[in-house]
């Protein structure tokens, strides 16, 4: 039955979302440097005939970066997408997309017009049906090659600065698992030297958004590849947790009987193979990932460095790190002090704030003590559990928002690592988005969590759609009560008048001989009348 589903699902095939739209992977594209792909609807580029959006030079934020990354002009991804392009579409109103065809996020309806609410639930609260729908849609995207994006297989240089282009097809999933590598890997600075201490989506103010970001691209592929409009990502809360609650073979795959190291064979997720993982082979090749298979997934949950991460989060952990109330600190990076991002990203001490290398807390403690595939930065979103595990940081940064209320202003827009300045476009997206974008509250982005939604909210949440409806038609109910009043006006005028014939035949008839012998009295009469 899983497998009539999976195929019928396949047969539903509809566009990916990623990094490279394969409309702009040509030499053609790279060469003129303008990536303005046509929307299909109306056939303009960016869908400029629909006022969906037009093709723009890109606008590069100048604000000054801090002094980790004393390179310049020997990475791909400074001064992001500069170096592939530097003209893109730039949509309007509620539209989105490498070619303005989509919906903000938030918004649905052929014309974007239309609010929408979700709600991600605790995987634990799913109905089977929904854990299996889960679990075949990550499947699904596994198995869907992607039809909008390809990853490039080289750097800009090693394709004769866009002469020969070097692109390769990838799935849905690996996508995702690409760009995470992608935004975190070492930059490359020729024969045998690398610069480590880089990273544009880790270790410095972005961290947050870009994973918010990410999430959201996520989620919105698996809508659209299922045709499930209302799918969510589920979460993992893993406070207070004794082990890997979600590794059994009904979730994520539980143990290997025989090599610890494995999954579980009755997991279909123990068939699954890796990406991205090899790090140091890419640097000593000076190459960049290709997305080829490099081997099952890797997890030994709990048999880790227990003198770096002793224990997985707690929940009084969880509540200290909320208590801070300054975004971001000092150096803006790993070593930040009384850092909201840095102590929940897990450099920090959750009982103090104070950064602190030798220890991996909250985020990061997940990520030692899966001891597998999720421990090394760049392959971990290989492992499905990273999912669920940064749905819960998400939730983690939304209270954050919801509880301190920053403005935008908040999150800085100069001096941080190269990457993290607030109108910093985010690696390697595009269409492009900027770090300050998604440090809004998620509501405004069109989801929200159960565990943190308002029953207030729901409610309006309900009525959301009718409302936007007679927004969206007021004026028609306002000209449709007008033309009523004045019907009724004429309808009501006409009852009157019938009304006073009715009254005075009737008056004629059963008083006939007063009209007759006191006519001067009759006149008096029926005027007051």
């Amino acid at each position: 039955m899983c497998l009539l589903a999976l195929g019928f699902l396949l047969g539903i095939l509809q566009p990916s979302s990623g990094q490279f739209p394969r409309a702009c992977a040509s030499s053609e594209s790279l060469l003129r440097k303008e990536c303005c792909p046509l929307w299909a609807g109306d056939g303009s580029p960016c869908g400029e005939l629909s006022g969906r959006g037009s093709c723009q030079e890109i606008l590069l934020s100048r604000a000054p970066l801090g002094p980790q990354f004393p390179f310049t002009g020997v990475d791909d991804r400074e001064d992001w997408p500069a170096v592939f392009y530097n003209r893109t579409c730039q949509c309007n109103s509620n539209f989105m997309g490498f070619n303005c065809g989509e919906c903000r996020f938030g918004f649905s309806g052929p014309n974007c017009a239309n609010r929408r609410m979700l709600m991600r639930r605790s995987i634990f609260q799913l109905s089977n049906r929904e854990k299996n729908k889960f679990l075949a849609y990550l499947n699904l995207a596994k198995h869907t090659p992607s039809q909008d994006y390809v990853i490039a297989s080289g750097t800009y240089a090693q394709m004769n600065n866009g002469s020969t282009p070097m692109f390769r097809n990838i799935n849905i999933y690996d996508l995702f698992v690409w760009m995470h590598y992608y935004v975190s890997h070492d930059t490359l600075l020729g024969g045998s030297s690398i610069w480590r201490d880089i990273d544009f989506a880790h270790e410095a103010p972005g961290f947050l958004p870009w994973h918010r970001l990410f999430l959201l691209l996520w989620e919105h592929e698996i809508q659209k590849i299922t045709g499930d409009e209302n799918f969510t990502i589920p979460y993992w809360d893993w406070r207070d947790a004794k082990g890997c609650d979600v590794c059994t073979d009904e979730l994520m795959g539980g143990r290997h009987p025989t090599n610890p190291q494995l999954l579980s064979p009755a997991s279909f997720f123990s068939s699954w193979q890796v990406i991205c993982s090899l790090s140091e082979e890419y640097n000593s090749r000076q190459a960049l990932c290709n997305a080829t298979n490099e081997g099952p997934i890797l997890r030994n949950p709990g048999n880790h460095d227990k003198a770096r991460t002793p224990r997985l989060p707690s929940s009084a952990e969880v509540e200290f790190c909320l208590t801070l109330t300054q975004y971001e600190s000092g150096s803006m990076d790993k070593l930040a002090n009384f850092s909201f991002r840095n102590t929940l990203e897990g450099f920090a001490n959750p009982q103090t704030g104070i950064a602190n290398m030798s220890q991996s807390s909250l985020h990061n403690a997940l990520h030692i003590y899966m001891n597998g595939s999720m421990s090394q930065v760049q392959g971990s979103a290989n492992d499905p559990i990273f999912i669920l595990h940064h749905a819960f940081v998400d939730s983690i940064f939304e209270q954050w928002l919801r509880r301190h209320r920053p403005l935008r202003e908040v999150y800085p827009a100069a001096n941080a690592p190269i990457g993290h300045n607030r109108e910093y476009y985010m690696v390697p997206f595009i269409p492009l988005y900027r770090n300050g974008e998604f440090f809004t509250p998620s509501r405004e982005l069109g989801y929200d969590y159960e565990y943190l939604a308002d029953p207030v909210d729901s409610f309006q949440d309900f009525l959301m759609p009718y409302l936007e409806q007679a927004r969206q038609i007021w004026q028609w109910l306002v000209g449709a009560a007008v033309v009523g009043g004045i019907i009724t006006a004429l309808i009501t005028g006409l009852i009157v008048l019938g009304c006073r014939k009715k009254r005075r035949g009737s008056t004629a008839e059963t008083q006939p001989l007063l009209m007759e012998s006191e006519d001067d009295y009759n006149v008096s009469y029926q005027s007051n009348l």
